[in-house]
């Protein structure tokens, strides 16, 4: 019998290679607490999570911005939220051309295993990913101009908004106009995706585009051909 090769995981080179450290003692001593506290008063409905699975009603598409916890803002508990998180809250067209695409699985996997009801697209004000793109189809960043950046390529998905608001001179204007496209274009490529639209065309799914803003707590709502206002 040969031994087997050593694990990534539990020893040899390749663990090595990866120089992970021990968890900070601030984020140890967090988790204790939650366990302590949150996790031993709800600690049935965990188990039950854990044994049934989740059954969430919504999927919410939010920026990675730390800023903005989704979670919070719809007082949502454990398991009512299927929540994925990218740069500027972005969905690209559907494009099945067999590269790893992870915002277009995530939301494979809400439509068609968990079945969510309500398809939630997340921007905010000040939104870092959303200047960037101001930036560079401006042309006023060559890092993220260039074709090894991921964050350029990955804003690319927001030049046609761009193009949209490019008329507008005021930056700050154009930003938080840029900002609403995001959330637009995100709408516009999920409808590209076969199985969002049988799904929203057999009312079993609704799409909803939604403005954060971080300073006020305001949440703006989007509705075709009146805009964003106040919910």
């Amino acid at each position: 019998m040969t031994d087997a090769p050593p694990s990534r995981l539990t020893g040899g080179d390749n663990a090595t290679a990866l120089r992970a450290r021990p968890l900070p003692r601030f984020l140890a001593d967090r988790y204790r607490g939650w366990r302590a506290t949150a996790h031993a008063d709800s600690k049935g409905w965990y188990r039950r999570l854990a044994e049934e699975g989740q059954r969430p009603r919504i999927m919410a598409i939010a920026c990675c911005d730390s800023r903005v916890n989704v979670n919070q803002v719809f007082s949502a508990e454990t398991g009512d939220i299927f929540l994925h998180r990218n740069i500027a809250s972005l969905v690209p067209p559907y494009a099945p051309d067999g590269d790893p695409h992870g915002t277009s699985a995530a939301v494979e996997y809400a439509v068609r295993m968990l079945r969510v009801a309500h398809l939630l697209v997340v921007g905010h004000s000040d939104c870092g990913g959303v200047r960037g793109c101001d930036d560079m189809c401006c042309g006023d960043s060559d890092d993220l101009g260039q074709p090894t950046s991921f964050i350029g390529r990955w804003l690319e998905i927001l030049r046609p908004g761009y193009e949209r608001v490019t008329a507008i001179n005021d930056r700050p204007t154009r930003l938080r106009a840029l900002e609403k496209e995001a959330v637009v274009i995100s709408l516009e490529n999920l409808w590209s995706f076969p199985f969002v639209r049988e799904a929203v065309e057999g009312e079993r799914l609704a799409l909803h585009g939604l403005w954060f803003d971080i300073g006020e707590g305001r949440l703006e709502a989007y509705a075709p051909g009146a805009g964003f206002s106040a919910v």
